[in-house]
């Protein structure tokens, strides 16, 4: 339960550091930052395997890049879910996700061995 806490506190940190670093993309709140990392969280769980095992051949014939529109998809879809937060056009979806992963890879990199 903590490490879900600290994952879901460090997505919500990568997610104001890329709303700040983006023109496209509007965030409210911190609160609102820790729903758009819940949601994500969640899209990230349950939905993206599903979306990844339908799209193989795609996948496959793109040599993986098609996973990078799953990422805008699950980024635009929650948009639509959590109020306050805005993505605005693919290219700004795309530069979130992409900001989104290495933030929250950098600070997992740095807080790894504190959470474990």
């Amino acid at each position: 339960m903590i490490r879900f806490f600290l994952k879901t506190m460090v997505t919500a940190v990568a997610v104001l550091i890329a709303s700040y670093v983006l023109d496209g993309v509007s965030v409210d709140s911190t609160l609102t930052a820790i729903l758009v990392a819940i949601v994500l969280g969640l899209l990230n769980s349950f939905i993206k395997p599903i979306l990844i095992i339908l799209t193989i051949p795609i996948t496959i014939v793109t040599l993986g890049l098609f996973l990078l529109v799953i990422n805008v998809l699950i980024v635009k879809w929650a948009s639509e879910i959590v109020p306050n937060f805005t993505v605005n056009g693919w290219w700004s979806a795309l530069l979130f996700s992409i900001i989104v992963s290495v933030v929250t890879s950098i600070i997992d990199g740095l807080t790894k061995s504190q959470y474990e």
